[in-house]
């Protein structure tokens, strides 16, 4: 049985492992800023002077601001998984689950890593928002919050990715299948706009979308101040990231066989 010293040891260690991949070739999270930044300068600056189209009096580029940060974190993670691939086809990944570390410790530590790089995505986006003017919250403990949350959404889509690739087990199959989930769930949350202009229908599928929650959680965090439905939004995600690396956990040896 593994001692929890053990398990933290190994988390620890291949997070640590992981992050120094980044600081050696950092270019693809400098690619992935680009695309962030221009919703907020040109779809967030396009339909800022709509008047009404985002609730409680706030400018539609102060609304949408959350919700571009967990696009940007969702696409940093949903593709992990083809890192993940390319792994195994160096023959890395056979060589990391032939160590004593146990395999749930390889999942939290890569979805740990892709928490580093959702965190590189939400600094590249406040400093956006500072620079052309984005009133939002930046309060120490709401940023810290905000931070938490882009962690944890990183790791439970991470964790999903990394379950996908032991079943699709290609590169082009991955990248399919990543471009067919992101959408969805992007346009089917209130990432982009409010849940009351949507039909019912989609009402319905943004209620148990994931996306939902992030984004809600945080514009209460760096917008309204209202945390009355914070409690519920960090619960879905602490569940969904449990879940999502429970299944990556008793799946991914798939990936080698």
């Amino acid at each position: 049985m593994t001692s929890p010293q053990h398990l933290v040891s190994s988390v620890l260690t291949i997070a640590e492992m992981e992050a120094r991949k980044l600081r050696h070739d950092s270019t693809e999270l400098w690619m992935r800023a680009v695309q962030p930044a221009l919703w907020l300068l040109i779809f967030g600056e396009v339909f800022n002077g709509i008047r009404g189209l985002a609730p409680g009096g706030f400018s539609y580029i102060q609304f949408i601001a959350p919700g571009v940060l967990a696009q940007s974190v969702l696409f940093v993670s949903i593709f992990y998984g083809i890192t993940i691939v390319w792994e195994r086809d160096v023959g890395l990944l056979t060589k990391l689950l032939s160590t004593p570390s146990p395999r749930i410790a390889v999942v939290v530590g890569k979805a740990l890593a892709a928490g580093v790089r959702g965190v590189f995505q939400g600094v590249m986006i406040f400093a956006l928002a500072l620079i052309i003017g984005v009133n939002l919250r930046f309060d120490p403990f709401d940023v810290a919050g905000v931070f938490i949350v882009v962690v944890l959404f990183a790791m439970c889509f991470a964790s999903l990715s990394m379950t996908l690739a032991s079943f699709l087990k290609t590169r082009d199959r991955m990248m399919g299948i990543g471009q067919a989930i992101t959408i969805p769930l992007f346009f089917g949350s209130n990432a982009i706009y409010p849940v009351s202009l949507m039909p019912a229908w989609l009402q319905v599928i943004s209620a148990y979308n994931p996306l939902s929650y992030v984004v809600d959680a945080m514009r209460a965090m760096l917008l309204t101040g209202d945390y009355s439905s914070l409690p519920l939004d960090i619960f879905a995600l602490v569940l969904s990231t449990a879940i999502f690396i429970g299944a990556a956990s008793m799946v991914l040896k798939r990936l080698i066989e």
